[in-house]
């Protein structure tokens, strides 16, 4: 490993502990993965959200898992164990902030929407030395992104993660194959535990039924595979849906807009 330069020298570190007792409120690291590379449970003494430019990932907690394509960003509190999978290959560009401006945002893992503004901002930090002049241009960048986060819209990409084991080996054969057409009662003969079991858990565990907690999946993995630039008719195909169109209307009741506006409306925001 070479040796870090002397503090008064510009330097930039693909190493996380780098970055968390800097000086600076708020640091930005560029790093890029090959796909199906996964980060292994860490934590991180800051608060950290975690964006890429280009690319899906999938974000695991022991609260939940997320779907990250380009555009969106998980907002993950300090000290909050996770894993990360590249689902294909990843340019990511990862903010650290401070405790004191963490306490202005957000207490529990979250989807962000990043507006044009937002990913500049977060590119241009990307760029700078980790120890940034804090007078001058870098300063006032790394001030402008809380005020642009805190205005950021919290995206409805979340799958709840279950305490107990058998439904969790149910939920993680879900998650590696969202179009099976397993019922709920096929996958209880699987884990050894009935479907009127299993039924009662998702309600329990998750709050959510059976049916939601697969959509919850599917939409995930949807909209990751639509931003691989997926076709709509692949994509409803292989998660089981009978047709383009029944997917699309899905979609729409959860996301608010068909498939293809969607991601076309978050890439407008960042042209």
């Amino acid at each position: 490993m070479p040796a870090r330069p002397p503090a008064h020298a510009p330097w930039r570190s693909i190493d996380a502990d780098d970055y968390q007792r800097v000086p600076r409120h708020v640091t930005a690291m560029a790093k890029d993965f090959d796909a199906r590379y996964n980060t292994g449970v860490h934590a991180h003494a800051r608060a950290q959200l975690i964006y890429a430019v280009e690319g899906v990932m999938r974000v695991t907690t022991a609260q939940g898992v997320w779907a990250l394509p380009a555009l969106r960003a998980l907002w993950v509190p300090p000290g909050l164990e996770h894993a990360v999978d590249m689902i294909s290959a990843v340019s990511m560009r990862t903010l650290y902030l401070d405790a004191e401006v963490a306490a202005t945002l957000w207490t529990e893992c979250c989807v962000l929407e990043v507006s044009g503004l937002l990913r500049e901002l977060i590119l241009a930090l990307a760029r700078e030395p980790i120890e940034y002049a804090l007078d001058g241009r870098c300063g006032q960048i790394a001030a402008l992104i809380p005020a642009e986060l805190a205005l950021a819209k919290v995206l409805p990409i979340h799958i709840p993660w279950p305490g107990d084991r058998r439904l969790q080996a149910v939920c993680r054969a879900i998650l590696e194959d969202p179009g099976s057409p397993r019922t709920v009662h096929e996958w209880g003969d699987e884990v050894g535990a009935s479907g009127r079991t299993l039924i009662r858990l998702f309600q329990s565990d998750l709050g959510l039924n059976y049916r939601q907690w697969v959509q919850q999946v599917r939409l995930a993995d949807a909209v990751g595979r639509l931003a691989l630039g997926q076709p709509v008719a692949r994509i409803a195909a292989e998660l089981g849906y009978r047709s383009p169109s029944a997917f699309s209307a899905m979609f729409r009741r959860a996301m608010g807009g068909p498939p293809n506006m969607y991601l076309a409306a978050g890439r407008s925001d960042s042209e």
